[in-house]
């Protein structure tokens, strides 16, 4: 109780006056300021089913490893929130706001009900292709690829799309092909139960992030092999 109690009395004022716009398993999702300027604010809340001391640990290391992984994507050049600032205090993690932005599930789910142009779903897939296959040649993991996490700018034509991966919370860095596979396999079980009757169109993407890694061999090696084991399962339960 103690516990829970002292939880409540530490919400930062920052909290108080954003407004919650998400609430996840892991952490809740606030927009509000920061030094004039809208930002979003990612904060690991405690469980308080764990230790107080283990938690803490625990969630430290993982709200520095989401920013490390932001920072290194954009390092490379790959399209991620601006950190502004972290509070290791509150496990608050201050990020850009990407305004002017549609996610690119609601984007394609709106491209296939008014029947657009399918070649532009086809630049996309080749977009998402390449932003993974870079994302991957930097040994970034991000653990938790859909549609829902990549943002799309508006405004921008077709050869100028911006694409913005999102919400690291599960990433962490590694060079094996086996995390890169896993990684494309969880994408592709979003990609397809979310979005109906786009195999082709994720194959495409597919494609590009073969053209566009120079480590893709091996990667999509490992794709196959967890796709195998996923068959298998599914054929066992």
């Amino acid at each position: 109780m103690a516990h829970s109690d002292s939880v409540k009395a530490s919400v930062p004022s920052y909290l108080k006056e954003a407004q919650m716009i998400k609430q996840g398993a892991e952490a809740r999702v606030y927009r509000g300021k920061f030094l004039g300027r809208s930002v979003i604010i990612k904060e690991r809340f405690p469980k308080l089913y764990r230790h107080p001391e283990v938690d803490e640990k625990l969630t430290r290391r993982r709200t520095t490893q989401e920013v490390r992984s932001i920072l290194r994507c954009r390092r490379a050049g790959i399209n991620a929130p601006v950190v502004y600032f972290v509070d290791y205090t509150t496990h608050c993690i201050f990020l850009e706001d990407i305004i002017h932005s549609v996610s690119v599930k609601d984007h394609i789910a709106s491209a296939q009900a008014s029947e657009q142009n399918p070649q532009h779903l086809q630049t996309l897939a080749d977009k998402i292709g390449e932003t993974l296959a870079q994302m991957h040649d930097e040994d970034v993991i991000h653990g938790d690829l859909t549609t829902s996490n990549m943002l799309l700018v508006s405004g921008a034509e077709d050869q100028n799309m911006k694409l913005v991966l999102i919400d690291f919370g599960l990433s962490y860095i590694s060079a094996l092909p086996e995390d890169k596979g896993v990684d494309l396999y969880v994408l592709e079980k979003a990609f397809l139960s979310t979005h109906p009757k786009t195999e082709t169109l994720f194959e495409r993407l597919l494609k590009s992030y073969t053209a566009s890694s120079k480590k893709s061999p091996a990667v999509i090696k490992k794709l196959d092999e967890v796709r195998l084991r996923g068959r298998k399962r599914s054929m066992v339960g």
